[in-house]
């Protein structure tokens, strides 16, 4: 497995974990559950930029 293919994975995983984390987080009852659901929110926004921008730039390396 590449080192762009590894990335890729581990950052898809990532966006999953923190959507799933998120979710639980809003859900929940308690204030530090909320606020800590609402940056794991916004902190999988933001992986799925540096997604993109990753995809882009890498386009042209091979995925082997």
């Amino acid at each position: 497995m590449s080192l762009k293919a590894f990335h890729l994975v581990f950052i898809l995983l990532s966006i999953l974990f923190s959507f799933v984390f998120g979710i639980w987080g809003v859900m929940s009852g308690g204030t530090a559950e909320l606020v800590l659901g609402v940056i794991s929110l916004v902190g999988m926004v933001g992986m799925s930029v540096y997604l993109f921008f990753f995809l882009k730039k890498f386009k042209h390396v091979s995925y082997l």
